[in-house]
């Protein structure tokens, strides 16, 4: 049986460690959130809770938690920045992180530290597939070829 192909949008920049991504806007902010592979290895999430606004994060630190069926994770942030706005529909429907992980399941906006210092550690445009490919081989993951076009259509 085959599972759904990956979908990673070209414009994001990926913390393959720990599956999470960044899209930066030009006001030097991004908006973070889970990739798709990060949520199938992961399994479904029943809560997820971001730090409070005003919170500095360092990339790779914690950015939010989330509750699985038999566990709490940390959620690392792919980029240095402080928290400036959360998703506060994440709060009633958590299940947004499942059904659009690159839009509306997004979790925070984070007005970025240094995107220079945190960019050699971020993939980005083709370096992305044989990464994602390799995470989930990596974790046993059956997969369908990973494509980098965005979104499902």
């Amino acid at each position: 049986m085959a599972i759904a192909p990956l979908h990673h949008p070209a414009d994001l920049h990926y913390l393959m460690e720990h599956q999470v991504w960044a899209r930066l806007h030009g006001d030097g902010t991004a908006t973070v959130g889970i990739t798709e592979l990060g949520i199938r290895l992961s399994g479904e999430i029943y809560m997820c809770r971001a730090k409070r606004l005003g919170t500095a994060i360092a990339q790779g630190g914690t950015l939010a938690v989330v509750e699985l069926a038999k566990a709490i994770i940390a959620v690392k942030s792919p980029v240095a920045g402080t928290v400036v706005a959360l998703n506060g529909g994440l709060d009633e429907r958590p299940e947004l992180v499942h059904r659009d992980p690159y839009g509306e399941g997004w979790i925070a906006r984070l007005r970025l530290a240094d995107f220079g210092a945190d960019q050699p550690a971020l993939l980005h445009g083709n370096a992305v597939a044989p990464a994602m490919a390799r995470h989930a081989w990596d974790h046993r993951t059956e997969l369908v070829p990973a494509t980098s076009g965005g979104a499902p259509s």
